[in-house]
């Protein structure tokens, strides 16, 4: 079954920082079936989950701090808040991924913020940037991380950045399976420094990769980083394309 589209919050940030509300009335109105959120601008979890609720809209993931320390509940009050049961951390560090020893530093980390996740009913995720994809003693970060982490920890795969980083996202998702349920779905010109452009106007195989998610995906989530267009029309016409192509369900 196609999966449902959503909307990762963070690429209409500004929309957000002047009109939470509004913003996510626009993306309710275009026909996202869900959001992932990645912070609260103006207002609170509880507050954006009362207006998820109102629009129909699901969360399918939340970005969160790591849920350790002085932060660890915050983040859990803001996710059950939310309804969602996926806690994400999106910050994995770049500097944590030159040496093995630093790979499996920020392994055992992210175990311990596992184990934390796991005790209150939630899952928890991480998403890639592209310093994952680097090597490091002739081997992959990814799969040196991949080697010490709780297998129960699922990966939310960012396609552009392994792809701008010499992985080819189609094997990975493939390789990956049920591990990587949900996909952020982006497109540019391949180059890290380059804006992003909407949805089927870069160089990414998007039907190639949501073909191979197809047995596990459970979101296709489209994000855009930036973009030297109209970062609201960009969102649009990446719906529009997800959406007009079969590879992706909306409400409508």
């Amino acid at each position: 079954m196609t999966a449902p589209i959503a909307l990762q919050l963070y690429t209409l940030r500004e929309s957000a920082a002047h009109d939470y509300a509004a913003m996510v009335r626009q993306v309710a109105d275009m026909g996202f079936v869900g959001v992932e959120t990645a912070g609260f601008p103006g207002t609170t979890a509880q507050a954006a989950a009362r207006l998820f609720k109102e629009l129909g809209l699901e969360v399918c993931a939340a970005h969160s701090p790591m849920p350790l320390g002085d932060r660890q509940n915050e983040a859990l009050d803001n996710v059950l808040a939310l309804g969602t049961k996926r806690l994400i951390v999106a910050g994995t560090g770049a500097e944590n991924f030159t040496s093995v020893e630093g790979i499996y530093r920020r392994a055992d980390e992210f175990n311990a913020a596992h184990a934390v996740t796991q005790a209150h009913g939630l899952l928890f995720g991480l998403h890639n940037h592209w310093w994952e994809f680097g090597h490091v003693d002739g081997r992959l970060a990814f799969d040196i991380l991949l080697e010490r982490l709780d297998p129960a920890i699922f990966w939310e795969i960012d396609t552009y950045w392994a792809k701008v980083a010499g992985t080819d996202p189609i094997p990975l998702v493939k390789r990956l399976g049920q591990r990587a349920p949900l996909l952020h779905i982006k497109d540019g010109p391949g180059v890290r420094e380059e804006p992003h452009v909407a949805l089927g106007q870069g160089t990414m195989d998007i039907a190639g990769i949501l073909a191979a998610a197809a047995p596990s995906i459970e979101w296709a989530v489209v994000e855009l980083d930036r973009c030297a267009t109209d970062m609201t029309q960009a969102v649009r016409e990446s719906y529009a394309y997800l959406v007009s192509k079969g590879l992706a369900r909306s409400r409508k």
